[in-house]
């Protein structure tokens, strides 16, 4: 990115001057990274904002078009808010239906539950790739299944899952999927949208601007074909250049490699914390259904105050609802803390978790 902002930086699709061109090769290049990092067509790399970008899109142009009075729309109760709110407004808008698939007793999404919704009606399922807060991953297989019965669209959130396994949208059964750069190792600002093409080419634009048109006139325009179509105005390029550097550093590691890791870093993690009386962990104990992000509660501590105190310890967890509220109301708690893992944590990483733990129980008296 420095090289990027000191060497070459123009606007992209822009000019025939040297500086643009360069730009535009590595912004380009940096799609096809993408693409080939998660098994797409270039075509089908959306560039965006972020996850959040991306679900907006879809929830306004995908769902805004497609949705009437009637219709359903299927989440689960442990949507980030990023996959809730924008369905809440485009469900306001048209008079469709929101509906919610629950968990089972293992905080796994209940798929007996949810194929009892499933009907006609279900026009557009919207679920979590992986859980932000109780780091479950959801059976996209068997969902595509799901869709497949009532010829609904399937649209993943990826913004955990892509970073913690592996990832090939040609066998993943999803229409839709969406990710953030920041989640793996790249820049905030760009994230992706990935499409299946005819559903791409079938969607209406979520922005107006330069570069997403084909021609324009006083009173009607056409679109570009995607991806531009939906690039509208100066991209992240800079960013987007960033975010494949991200990718050839975890291609590098392997996705095998980063997975195989997590699972066993997770599993050292949940059993020293099981050792510890007063902390409960929320999530799935079946490695194989869930990632590298553990929420748990130390006793009657605040998670706010038990963050602070971890903070003085040097050891950095999140603490709060982490934009899933109604998964905390399900839950029965006000909040968690959060403890996440990369590619650069590791045991020794745990054991300051868990020593920190304990002297915040010293301080509180647990």
């Amino acid at each position: 990115m420095t090289e990027a902002y000191a060497t070459y930086y123009a606007n992209v699709h822009r000019g025939a001057y040297a500086f643009s061109l360069q730009s535009t090769e590595a912004y380009e290049g940096a799609r096809r990274t993408v693409a080939d990092f998660i098994g797409a067509d270039p075509a089908e790399v959306v560039f965006t904002r972020g996850t959040t970008t991306a679900l907006n899109m879809l929830a306004s142009s995908w769902g805004g078009a497609s949705l009437v009075p009637g219709d359903r729309i299927l989440l689960s109760q442990m949507e980030h808010h990023s996959n809730l709110v924008p369905w809440q407004m485009v469900a306001k808008r048209t008079g469709a239906e929101l509906l919610f698939a629950p968990l089972d007793g293992q905080y796994e999404l209940d798929l007996e539950a949810a194929r009892r919704m499933v009907d006609e009606r279900v026009k557009i399922i919207s679920i979590t790739g992986m859980s932000n807060v109780l780091g479950t991953i959801t059976p996209i297989t068997q969902l595509r299944s799901l869709a497949d019965l009532v010829g609904a669209v399937l649209i993943i959130d990826g913004a955990q899952l892509v970073p913690h396994t592996a990832v090939d949208v040609k066998a993943l059964g999803a229409d839709f999927l969406a990710f953030s750069s920041h989640k793996m190792l790249g820049p905030t600002g760009v994230g992706v949208l990935w499409g299946r093409r005819e559903l791409l080419d079938e969607m209406e634009p979520f922005e107006g601007g330069g570069e997403m048109i084909d021609d324009v006139g006083l009173y009607e325009s056409t679109w570009a074909k995607v991806p531009q179509k939906f690039e509208a105005g100066t991209p992240p390029f800079v960013e987007a250049i960033g975010l494949a550097a991200a990718v050839d550093y975890l291609a590098a590691i392997g996705m095998a490699t980063v997975r195989r890791e997590d699972m066993a870093l997770t599993e050292y993690a949940l059993a020293e914390l099981d050792e510890m009386q007063h902390v409960t962990v929320y999530g799935p104990r079946n490695l194989e259904h869930r990632g590298g992000v553990i929420s748990f509660t130390m006793g009657d501590i605040h998670p706010h105050d038990l963050a602070t105190i971890l903070d003085e310890q040097g050891v950095s967890v999140r603490a709060g609802h982490h934009c899933a509220r109604p998964l905390m109301d399900h839950l029965g708690v006000p909040a968690t803390a959060r403890a996440s893992f990369s590619v650069y944590s590791e045991e020794a990483d745990v054991d300051k978790l868990t020593t920190a733990l304990h002297r915040a129980g010293e301080l509180f008296g647990l």
